[in-house]
C-alpha cells in the first residue's frame, strides 16, 4: 500500500505532467482550429482545455486528501477525490454540450462554408500521439497508486485519442470529398462522444460517495476468509466501503458463548488478519462478535452471506 505521502507525490507529479502536456495541445489546437476553419479541430481544442483546468482540479485535490483528520472530518480527507472526480465530469460534460450546440448551429446557418486547411490534419497527427503518450502515463501511475481520479482523467484522455482519430477521418473525407459539412458532421459526433464520457465518470464516481465498492467480489473474499478463522461463524452483517483508495470495513461473526473475553478477542484478531490477507489496501476492520445461535433481527444494512 502506499503511504499518503508518497501517493500525494505521485498524483501531483503525474497532475503537473498532465497540466503541461495538455496546455501545449490546446494552445496549438484552438489556434489552428481557428486558422484553418476547422470546428472539429477547435472542438478537440476546446476539450483539451478541460483536461487543464481538470489537472489543475487534481494538483489541488492531492493536497487536500492528505490533510489529517479534524474533529469535523474524523474519517480525513479521502472523499475529497471522489467529489474531485464528480467536478471533472461535469466540466466534460459542460464542454461537450458548448460543442454539441456550436455544431447543431453551423449545420443549420446559411453562412457559406470554407474547407479547413492543411495545418488541420497536421495538428491533429500530433496530437493523436501526444495524447496517448499522456493517457497510457496517467493510466499507469493511476493504477499505480490506486487512484480513481487518475484513472478517470486517463480514459477520458483515451476517448480523446479516439478523438482526435475522428476528426482526422473527419478530415481526410472533408479534403477528399471537399465537402466542409463533414468537418462540422464530425464535430457533432465528437460532442456526443465527450457527453457519453462525463455520464460514465459521473456515475462511476457515486460508488464512494454512496459508500460503495467498486469490486463486489471484496465480500466473497471476506466471508472466504473469516471461514478460515477456527473459531469464527456464521459471518454476517458484512459493510464494506471505499475512502480514496482504502477499504473500510465492518461485520459480525459468532463464537462459541462459553469462551473468556481473551479468546473471543483473539478470534476478533485473527479475523481481522485473515482478512487483510485476503484483501488489499484495507485500512481498518471492526469486528463484532456474538454468541453462536443468537436470533438476530431482520437487518436493513449490510450482506450475509446467502446473499452472494
Amino acid at each position: 500500500m502506499h503511504q499518503p505521502a508518497s501517493r500525494e507525490k505521485v498524483l501531483i507529479r503525474t497532475s503537473w505532467i498532465s497540466t503541461i502536456g495538455n496546455s501545449i495541445l490546446s494552445v496549438a489546437k484552438i489556434t489552428i482550429g481557428l486558422l484553418s476553419g476547422s470546428l472539429a479541430v477547435l472542438g478537440d481544442g476546446i476539450d483539451s482545455a478541460t483536461d487543464v483546468i481538470i489537472s489543475i482540479v487534481m494538483i489541488f485535490t492531492a493536497r487536500i486528501i492528505n490533510k489529517p483528520p479534524s474533529r469535523k472530518y474524523v474519517y480525513g480527507y479521502e472523499k475529497a477525490e471522489s467529489i474531485a472526480t464528480k467536478i471533472l465530469s461535469l466540466v466534460i460534460f459542460y464542454a461537450g454540450m458548448q460543442m454539441l450546440l456550436s455544431s447543431v448551429q453551423r449545420i443549420f446557418s446559411s453562412e457559406p462554408r470554407v474547407l479547413p486547411g492543411m495545418l488541420a490534419l497536421y495538428v491533429t497527427l500530433f496530437s493523436i500521439f501526444s495524447k496517448w503518450g499522456l493517457a497510457y502515463y496517467q493510466m499507469r501511475q493511476g493504477k499505480k497508486i490506486n487512484s480513481s481520479l487518475l484513472i478517470a482523467n486517463a480514459k477520458n484522455m483515451q476517448n480523446d485519442v479516439i478523438i482526435s482519430i475522428g476528426v482526422l477521418l473527419g478530415l481526410f473525407f472533408t479534403f477528399i470529398l471537399h465537402l466542409p459539412i463533414l468537418d462540422t458532421i464530425t464535430g457533432l459526433i465528437i460532442s456526443i462522444f465527450i457527453i457519453k464520457t462525463s455520464i460514465g465518470i459521473f456515475m462511476d464516481s457515486n460508488v464512494e460517495l454512496m459508500d460503495g465498492v467498486k469490486d463486489e467480489s471484496v465480500y466473497e473474499k471476506i466471508f472466504e476468509a473469516v471461514d478460515r478463522v477456527p473459531g469464527a461463524t456464521n459471518a454476517h452483517r458484512v459493510r464494506s466501503r471505499q475512502m480514496g483508495n482504502m477499504y473500510m470495513i465492518d461485520l459480525d461473526i459468532e463464537a462459541d458463548g462459553n469462551i473468556s473475553l481473551q479468546e473471543a478477542h483473539a478470534i476478533a484478531d485473527a479475523v481481522e488478519q485473515s482478512i487483510k490477507d485476503a484483501v488489499e489496501n484495507v485500512y481498518d476492520i471492526v469486528v463484532h462478535i456474538e454468541p453462536e445461535g443468537k436470533c438476530h433481527a431482520e437487518e436493513k444494512f449490510g450482506i450475509d452471506k446467502d446473499m452472494l
